[in-house]
């Protein structure tokens, strides 16, 4: 293994720049299709039920390959790693581009969720790679990155699928994946610092097939039915899958994660913010997009178009992106245990807000503001937790895993608020529609969800100011670093 430090680049700003850009467009791929779900049975000749595969295979793809793309950038090279993820992203656009039907959408997104391992290995590249008073800030405007290209993403998607074929779409992203390609080639160094080793091709199977179970029963239970064998089944195996991985794991000489660096108590119990911070970020996404769109003659709706709804979401993307060298200055001064439970307090506030003011065009533009604040804090706060903790060779793999845990977050929440709004509902002209009180419930719930994290926060061993995340900074990683080294 090679852990000499690698010379800073000369371009540092350029670096950033192209990095954020690449988890930019990565993140693209949430909201890329929103617009064209209810169309999709039309356009592909298929059933609803099968096309709501389109977005369930990215999920799944996604969360399979973010650990393992990460687990490889360790071994392998981040950058190299990096470049195969966006010609990833690329390919899947250009299937989803050509297609016509089913089968070849679900491949294309399939392909785009592979891709989704950008946003860790660039967070990894940059704590290889950068001078170390920049790390924090960049660190924290990449780990936004997850929710600016999502915010971004739904105006723009909107517009091209108002005004142009969808097939565009897709042509876009895969433009925008060239672009991202080249910049990194052009601009990224390839960091020295590896692993090496052999891959865990057992423990990578285990997972996959544990994460898979997991995910498909969240997504799909609602239409399944919760009490399903299918859906009850897909929980019990993930049980016990999970925890043979865990124990293969343990025992493995070279496990696709390392365990025992996992269950120290500041990544463990950021990990599990994580969680709660996901869930809390895509409450927001499934809420105020919807009572935009409703029809004004409920009562509660405002019935404005998908592109409005894309525009009132857009500058929580633009203030996430405002408040990344905030949350770093934050946490250098306080350290990010502090940042990350003071995000989780604003967003929690903003959902707050969007509960009592929810009537106007500008009362959403505002809460979406507050929450996107928060999770500017939040996401920035994490990476500086992750990297505080866990050896420079293992980067890549632990940014991944923290990653992989605000994904079980955003899907567990698209499940609970669908199962809530499916059961308040209001009778509208014969149609069954989510009732005022059903999106009040939701919008409490991920207020919930945000104070969790604060208070699962607070568990997090105090650690010094993130002026340095070159070495495990945290009580646990150093009593742990001890004992390995002499076992």
């Amino acid at each position: 293994m090679s852990d000499a430090p690698a010379a800073a680049p000369p371009r540092p700003n350029a670096v950033v720049a192209v990095l954020a850009f690449a988890g930019i467009v990565v993140s693209l791929m949430q909201t890329l299709v929103i617009p064209i779900v209810p169309e999709l049975p039309r356009l592909l000749d298929a059933p609803a039920s099968d096309t709501a595969w389109a977005v369930t295979a990215t999920l799944l793809a996604a969360a399979v390959a973010t650990p393992v793309v990460g687990r490889l950038g360790d071994m392998f090279g981040k950058r190299r790693m990096l470049l195969i993820s966006v010609v990833m992203l690329i390919a899947g656009s250009v299937v989803c581009a050509l297609s016509d039907s089913l089968v070849p959408m679900i491949i294309g997104r399939v392909l785009q969720g592979l891709a989704s391992g950008v946003i860790p290995l660039g967070i990894s590249i940059m704590r290889d790679e950068l001078p170390a008073e920049r790390l924090a800030g960049s660190t924290a405007l990449m780990s936004a990155s997850l929710g600016i290209g999502g915010a971004l993403g739904l105006p723009a998607a909107a517009l091209i699928a108002d005004n142009f074929s969808w097939h565009v779409l897709f042509w876009t992203s895969a433009a925008l994946g060239v672009v991202a390609l080249a910049l990194v080639s052009l601009f990224v160094p390839e960091s020295r610092v590896r692993t090496g080793g052999r891959f865990d091709l057992v423990g990578g199977i285990g997972m996959a097939t544990g994460l898979v179970c997991l995910l498909l029963g969240i997504s799909k239970g609602a239409d399944w039915g919760w009490t399903s064998g299918t859906t009850i089944g897909l929980f019990v195996a993930a049980v016990v899958v999970l925890l043979a991985w865990g124990r293969f794991e343990l025992r493995a000489d070279q496990p696709l994660v390392d365990l025992r660096t996992t269950a120290r108590r500041q990544v463990l119990v950021t990990n599990l913010a994580s969680i709660a911070v996901g869930f809390a970020m895509f409450a927001m996404s499934l809420v105020l997009p919807q009572l935009l769109q409703l029809p004004s003659q409920t009562g509660y709706g405002l019935g404005r178009s998908m592109l409005v709804a894309g525009l009132v979401m857009a500058p929580s993307g633009l203030v996430m992106m405002v408040t990344a060298p905030i949350s770093a200055a934050v946490s250098k001064a306080r350290g990010p245990k502090t940042t990350l439970m003071i995000g989780a307090l604003i967003v929690a506030a903003g959902y707050g807000v969007n509960i009592v003011l929810m009537t106007e065009v500008w009362h959403f533009v505002l809460a979406a503001c507050v929450i996107g604040a928060g999770i500017g804090f939040t996401y920035g706060s994490m990476p500086a937790l992750i990297m505080g903790a866990v050896p420079a060779s293992e980067t890549a793999a632990a940014n991944s895993l923290n990653t992989l845990m605000r994904s079980i977050g955003t899907s567990s929440a698209s499940a609970i608020a669908g199962v809530i709004l499916a059961q308040m509902t209001t009778d509208f002209g014969g149609y069954a529609l989510p009732s005022e009180s059903g999106f009040k419930v939701v919008l409490a719930v991920g207020a919930g969800a945000a104070l969790l994290a604060f208070a699962v926060a607070s568990f997090i061993p105090r650690q010094k100011p993130a002026g340095d995340m070159a070495a495990p900074v945290s009580q646990d990683a150093s009593e742990a670093a001890g004992a390995a080294s002499t076992s």
